[in-house]
């Protein structure tokens, strides 16, 4: 659940609202202050969303165990499980309901199985080298929920009545964090599936929604009970990265990449976008890169499927962790978001006439593993000759270089990279991708939505000079 439960007519007003998420008052102050640290097991992993009812066609939790091996063979370190709690009867939407409706956090959705199922989940997941983290639904509760008996945990209006968090979502009702109760019950519940369940963090729903001093007080809390924990925010909000959250969505530039795509906008929006970002967060925070997941329709349906495809390598080659969610491996177009969030659709693994997406994201994930950096914060955005369509930046250490080039077009380009040291670059093969068509650097030629990663060990640069 997040603010994409409206439609919203274009790109421009869903940057208006990624923006919007940010207080008008944001201090720019933030980015001068450190980020919290992040675990390096979240920096150099990939994480994968998955949505229990459609992700097999059992639609529950030993579905998804029975899939752990598919998982861990194509490299993805985190599983986000969204909520597996039991869903709210009354004012349901849809058949089943939407996950972010929860009757009780304590408890498993029968549908989905038992706490057994869960742990199990959790443990193959553990044994193939790979962290779980739940979907923490910390705003609202379905309107039948268990913890109603407390009046005093939720929002009300003037004659108190209890109301929903936003009119819209008249499927859950919003939660009063001014309770000291509620405060110490959504604590209480997390510190539970620590210890019952071994989960080794959250993905926070709507976490801009929640007041900040709730967040940073939990996260010293569940510290202490598992040092390690990552916390993801559903939010773009500075401040929460500085000592509550490891990492948060990157929605504005996810904003940008459907304006260029679906849009025509210039691709050198892109950057812009990225450096505005850069300069109101605290210094090192970790972004999560999407281009798909439950509140969206596919990425293969906004985009077409190569434009899903450049959209993800760039994602993948920029700073932050890259997400993959239920079957975008794939090229799955199954319906998702609103209202399909609410009922059954099952993920089809075998689509016709897809690319080998399975091999490609293989491969760039692997590439993320092999160097770090690929992992650092840093990025130098290059210049080029046909800035409208192609976006072309370095990521680079003190070990190996990388330049990448992504056409976000439908047109070929032929443009000038502005790169001084060419020497010792070569095209990284990524499998299912054709071999470059041709030019050598600082000149490129791309097909259209073809993008090229080069790569030099800097040692080359050193042994020029």
């Amino acid at each position: 659940m997040s603010f994409f439960r409206a439609p919203l007519k274009s790109w421009a007003s869903l940057a208006a609202v990624c923006l919007g998420l940010l207080p008008a008052q944001a201090d720019p102050s933030l980015a001068a202050v450190p980020a919290r640290p992040s675990p390096e097991w979240l920096r150099s992993g990939t994480i994968y969303e998955i949505f229990p009812r459609d992700f097999s066609p059992a639609g529950n939790l030993r579905g998804v165990t029975a899939h752990l091996d598919s998982l861990r063979n194509l490299g993805v370190g985190i599983l986000w499980i969204m909520p597996i709690h039991p869903i709210g009867e009354k004012f349901r939407k849809g058949e089943f309901g939407s996950p972010y409706s929860i009757k009780d956090y304590y408890a498993v959705d029968p549908n989905y199985g038992t706490l057994e199922d869960f742990k199990q989940l959790v443990a193959g997941a553990h044994q193939r080298g790979m962290k779980v983290i739940m979907d923490l639904v910390a705003n609202h509760t379905a309107w039948d929920s268990v913890m109603m008996a407390h009046p005093d945990f939720y929002k009300q209006d003037a004659p108190g009545h209890v109301i929903p968090p936003v009119p819209e979502w008249t499927d859950v009702a919003g939660l009063n964090y001014a309770s000291p109760g509620l405060r110490t019950y959504m604590t209480d519940m997390l510190k539970y599936w620590i210890k019952q369940a071994d989960v080794d963090g959250f993905r926070c729903d709507v976490a801009y929604m929640v007041p900040t001093d709730f967040w940073e007080q939990v996260r010293d809390e569940l510290t202490k009970v598992k040092p390690d924990i990552m916390m993801l925010a559903e939010a773009s909000k500075p401040e929460l990265l500085v000592k509550a959250f490891d990492i948060d969505y990157s929605w504005p530039l996810l904003a940008t990449i459907n304006g260029v795509l679906i849009h025509d906008a210039p691709a050198a929006d892109l950057r812009h976008t990225w450096e505005e970002n850069h300069s109101r967060f605290p210094k090192g925070a970790l972004h999560l890169r999407i281009t798909d997941d439950h509140d969206e329709a596919r990425a293969v349906a906004r985009y077409g499927l190569n434009g899903a495809l450049a959209a993800s390598a760039l994602m993948f080659t920029l700073d932050g962790v890259p997400l993959l969610y239920n079957g975008m491996e794939v090229g799955d177009a199954t319906e998702s978001g609103d209202p399909a969030l609410f009922d059954k659709l099952t993920i089809f693994w075998a689509p016709k006439e897809r690319l080998p997406l399975q091999k490609v994201y293989h491969d760039l994930i692997q590439l993320r593993k092999q160097y770090p950096a690929l992992r650092t914060d840093r990025v130098d955005w290059l210049h080029n000759s046909e800035e409208a369509r192609l976006v072309t930046f370095r990521r680079a250490d003190d070990q190996d270089e990388f330049v990448v080039a992504i056409n976000l077009s439908s047109r070929p380009v032929n443009a000038k990279v502005d790169l001084t040291e060419t020497a010792g670059y070569q095209p990284i093969k990524i499998s299912g991708v054709p071999e470059a068509s041709g030019g050598v650097l600082p000149g490129i030629h791309l097909n259209g939505f073809e993008w090229r990663i080069f790569h030099r060990p800097v040692v080359t640069t050193a042994a020029a000079k």
